[in-house]
């Protein structure tokens, strides 16, 4: 469906919290097509990004290990995303 979405089993160290917020984030954006978060989308966006999340992690929990890794390293293990994320923090 949206091929932003990284694949997240498999991966080692195994997922975070973040990288599967953030593909929860990434899902409930393409599905809604809310990209600017208002008064009026900010609390059902998150709340369903947080229940997408949630699913997600025990789904990952359940499933039993990829005998292979995914092809593709997920954006947020990614040094040149990793440095625009902590600058963008410290500044």
């Amino acid at each position: 469906m949206c091929r932003n979405i990284t694949t997240l089993r498999g991966l080692e160290p195994h997922a975070t919290d973040d990288e599967i917020e953030a593909a929860a984030r990434q899902y409930v954006r393409k599905v809604t097509g809310v990209q600017q978060l208002s008064d009026a989308t900010r609390e059902p966006f998150e709340r369903a990004v947080a229940q997408i999340a949630h699913i997600t992690a025990h789904l990952l929990d359940e499933l039993p290990e990829r005998r292979r890794p995914p092809a593709t390293v997920p954006p947020l293990r990614r040094p040149e995303v990793a440095a625009r994320i902590a600058a963008r923090e410290a500044g």
